[in-house]
């Protein structure tokens, strides 16, 4: 029995596929040698399915359902072929459970699949079926899970857009800072020079044009006592002499005086050194920068990433870096060697714990290991280093500024005060990773990494 899909393509005289078929205006089709047959033995030329008559003698070719009838013997003929056996063109009735493959009646009594097990295709197909339904079910459950990561990578993905414009924000608004600078200095440098450049052209010009004019008074009034009558020539004779005698000097050949040009080594010498020694007090540096993407979800870092302090949960990605048993948040750069050194203002915070924790720390499991402390809580001071437990500390003032020293090489971690420069304790352990420095606080008052004096040193002997 055809099925469904051919009954479609299906001619209502011959029950076959349609060939040439011919539409009528009752919209019905038919093969065109079935109507012409059917109509020679009809008085009237009538539709054969609804009996309308038709007033056409050569109804039109339905391209469409030709096009349609031919794409689908095509589609039929290459499905009968695949079920055909490539070495016999025999059917495929038969299923080799060994290679997994159908076969047909003379494969199986080849030396290929001698000893070999069977199945026909009818039982095997339905088996096999079920058993790739079951395979598929956890791709399914799979499918899901990812489904529902897809929808947190989203969300992480708006939040590196977000991060990305903030911190694109940032650093113009750092670089405005130091464009504004260098332009004030540059004006404050170029007034400068102007105002050089003006006072010595009025040494030039102003001082050279008094002192031409006075000559030239006293040439002209001497002249004109030249002309006078002998009498009253003698009578003023003395003071005319003593007038020309003091212009002598003019008499003499000009010439410059010193610091009468501008005095360029003071305007270009080491200049950019200059400005980066006078920019030192407008720029700071930080020797830990806390690290944002680590922050626990209560733990709210600041913008420019030196200080944290306790908040309401926020809504951000949960990568594998953030800390979520712990409310921390660690330096973005570890330290597998040598000496350093940070300090970090506790103020008046009342919940808080400072140190380093080793790079394994959050992949530890339950008992976790690699984290050396000093903290404070419920107005106690103790330090630990865990696994193991904590040391009370008896201090006789409570710090506002505490300052670390981590000696990686000699596996010690140093807490002293930094106002008054008191060692507080020092832990010790034979250090194998890299450690980060860490923060950590509930409290709203902020923990604040302190910035370290910027200086720029002048060596007096240079070396080639």
């Amino acid at each position: 029995m055809a099925s469904r899909s051919e009954e479609d393509y299906c001619c209502p005289v011959c029950h076959d596929i349609f060939r040439d078929p011919v539409v009528l205006s009752c919209c019905q089709s038919f093969c065109k040698n079935c109507l012409n047959t059917w109509w020679k033995t009809k008085p009237l030329r009538e539709c054969p399915v609804c009996k309308r008559r038709s007033s056409m003698v050569n109804p039109p070719v339905s391209l469409v359902l030709k096009n349609l009838c031919e794409a689908f013997v095509q589609e039929r003929d290459r499905r009968a072929l695949e079920n055909l056996c490539s070495v016999h063109s025999e059917k495929l009735k038969l299923f080799c459970l060994d290679h997994k493959q159908p076969i047909c009646l003379i494969c199986r009594d080849s030396e290929k699949y001698t000893n070999h097990k069977f199945s026909p295709v009818d039982e095997a197909g339905p088996k096999h079926k079920q058993n790739l339904r079951d395979t598929l079910k956890p791709l399914k459950r799979n499918l899901s899970v990812l489904e529902q990561v897809q929808g947190k990578l989203s969300k992480t993905a708006e939040h590196i857009k977000v991060q990305a414009r903030q911190t694109e924000k940032q650093i113009r608004d750092q670089f405005q800072k130091l464009h504004k600078f260098l332009e004030k200095e540059e004006e404050a440098r170029m007034a400068a020079l102007k105002h050089e450049e003006e006072q010595k052209m009025r040494m030039i010009t102003v001082e050279m044009g008094l002192k031409m004019a006075a000559l030239s008074d006293t040439i002209i009034t001497t002249e004109k006592e030249l002309g006078a009558e002998d009498v009253s020539f003698l009578q003023n004779y003395k003071a005319a002499v003593e007038r020309v005698q003091l212009q002598s000097p003019l008499l003499k050949k000009p010439q410059l005086g010193p610091g009468a040009l501008i005095d360029k080594a003071k305007h270009l010498g080491n200049l950019t050194f200059n400005i980066w020694n006078k920019m030192k007090e407008m720029v700071s540096y930080t020797p830990v920068i806390l690290d944002p993407n680590t922050t626990n979800l209560e733990l709210i870092v600041s913008d420019d990433m030196t200080n944290a302090r306790g908040g309401d949960q926020q809504d951000l990605p949960d990568n594998p870096e953030r800390f979520h048993d712990y409310y921390i948040v660690q330096g973005s750069e570890s330290f597998s060697s040598g000496t350093h050194t940070w300090a970090v203002e506790v103020g008046d915070n009342t919940f808080w714990s400072i140190g380093v924790l080793a790079e394994s720390f959050q992949k530890n499991g339950p008992t976790r290991t690699g984290l050396w402390e000093m903290r404070f809580h419920k107005g106690e001071y103790s330090v630990r280093a865990l696994p193991a437990a904590a040391t009370d500390l008896e201090l006789q003032k409570k710090p506002k500024r505490i300052r670390m020293s981590l000696d990686w090489s000699r596996g010690q971690l140093t807490f002293s005060d930094l106002d008054t420069n008191t060692h507080l304790h020092t832990l010790t352990h034979a250090f194998t990773e890299s450690l980060f420095p860490y923060i950590s606080t509930v409290d709203k008052v902020p923990l604040k990494i302190l910035p370290n004096k910027v200086g720029v040193t002048k060596n007096k002997c240079a070396s080639f």
